[in-house]
């Protein structure tokens, strides 16, 4: 049987572990919490059930979050990358999982090969309770035949009180769980498709495995056949395991617009430096270093500039003054002072394993000093938090409350 686990509320879970005095109350994590700015990106069961949502913009809910004192965390997407490490790590040190893949940064999927059902959800009862009791997440857990199935059961496992956080579809409950589940809900539907389907009266996603093979390779191709497929009980869906992300980047609108350089380069320097940690995280290096810069949109009565630039290392690399220095670089390329900016980030692509670089020839042999004290940087910033030790350009750090 596949097995899917699913991390709940995972981004607002991990900043509970570490603030358990938040606990039981509505907690959200924005992108940017400083002076009402962002969107909330992740939230509690208490927060949705005052009736917050993702993506909705901080200023929008700004009379709600102060009605019920809503605690309020900052995005750390670094954070949360480690504490999902240690999930993928508690499953591992089990031994039990076959094949156990991270499919993102919340979501794993791997085999049991238990016939029977009892014996399956004592096991996935035993992985569930090790994650939990390891790392202080909570996860629902879905077991079915096929990869598309799993994802279904775990929707069960996460929507009904009464699974306990562990659902399994067997071929018997197969047609029953189809018939329940939106079209809009299976994994893989698109809003295209699921427009195309309702317009055919496919509503459920037993609607669609009931419909006639020919069909379904006539509107909806290969990827639609082999949803079809999977719910129906045949496996067709195969993972590539993610081996490195194939771009990094950071961006952030800010609660102000400004024409300063400086402000702008001390913002970049920031950005380019997260960027740079994640790279070293997965053991990767890059080759092209994006700037962004914009304008204010909204403010029509101000004249509107956005531009991009590219630098492109002529040896790849991880190292934070690097990357720093090919960031600031292409800033100063497309910066014009005669504007207002509110929005800029840092884009990182051309990524590779750190193993495979290909030095320049011209250039000096890299210096494994510069690699031993990103690492040192690395370690102290993990034991006693982000961005501890930085460049001066990053500016000093601000050391303000989360609400």
């Amino acid at each position: 049987m596949i097995l899917h686990i699913d991390c709940n509320n995972f981004f607002v879970s991990c900043e509970l572990v570490l603030h358990p005095e938040s606990a039981n109350r509505p907690a959200i994590v924005a992108n940017n919490n400083e002076s009402g700015g962002g969107i909330i990106l992740a939230l509690n069961k208490e927060a949705k059930s005052i009736g917050l949502k993702r993506g909705t913009p901080i200023f929008k809910a700004k009379e709600i979050l102060a009605k019920y004192s809503v605690t309020i965390f900052q995005a750390d997407h670094y954070r949360y990358e480690k504490f999902s490490e240690q999930v993928m790590q508690c499953v591992k040190d089990l031994d039990i999982v076959l094949d156990f893949t991270q499919y993102s940064i919340d979501e794993f999927f791997g085999s049991l090969p238990i016939d029977d059902t009892e014996e399956l959800k004592d096991c996935v009862q035993k992985i569930k309770n090790h994650i939990n009791e390891s790392t202080g997440i909570a996860v629902s857990c879905g077991c079915a035949q096929t990869y598309t199935l799993a994802k279904m059961a775990t929707h069960y496992a996460k929507k009904y009180a009464g699974y306990h956080g562990i659902c399994i579809i067997t071929p018997d409950k197969r047609e029953r769980a189809l018939s329940l589940l939106p079209i809009e809900d299976v994994w893989g539907i698109g809003r295209k498709t699921r427009d195309s389907m309702k317009f055919y009266g496919i509503g459920s996603a037993l609607d669609f495995a009931s419909c006639n093979e020919s069909f379904v390779k006539r509107n909806y191709g290969t990827t639609g056949l082999h949803t079809w497929l999977e719910l129906r009980g045949t496996p067709c869906i195969k993972l590539d395991r993610p081996k490195w992300q194939q771009s990094i980047s950071q961006s952030r609108t800010f609660a102000y617009m400004t024409d300063d350089i400086n402000i702008l380069k001390q913002e970049i320097s920031n950005y380019a430096s997260a960027c740079a940690t994640k790279l070293r995280a997965q053991n990767t290096v890059c080759k092209s270093v994006m700037v962004i810069i914009n304008t204010n949109r909204h403010r029509n009565d101000l004249p509107q500039y956005n531009n991009k630039a590219v630098i492109k290392l002529s040896t790849p690399c991880n190292d934070s003054p690097n990357i720093i220095k090919a960031a600031i670089t292409a800033l100063n390329q497309i910066y014009l002072p005669k504007f207002q900016y509110k929005r800029a980030g840092v884009i990182l692509s051309d990524i590779s394993v750190n193993d495979a670089v290909q030095l320049n020839i011209f250039e000096a042999i890299y210096d494994g000093k510069q690699s031993k004290l990103m690492q040192t940087i690395d370690s102290i910033n993990s034991k006693f938090g982000k961005e501890k030790i930085h460049l001066a350009i990053q500016g000093v750090k601000k050391q303000g409350k989360q609400k």
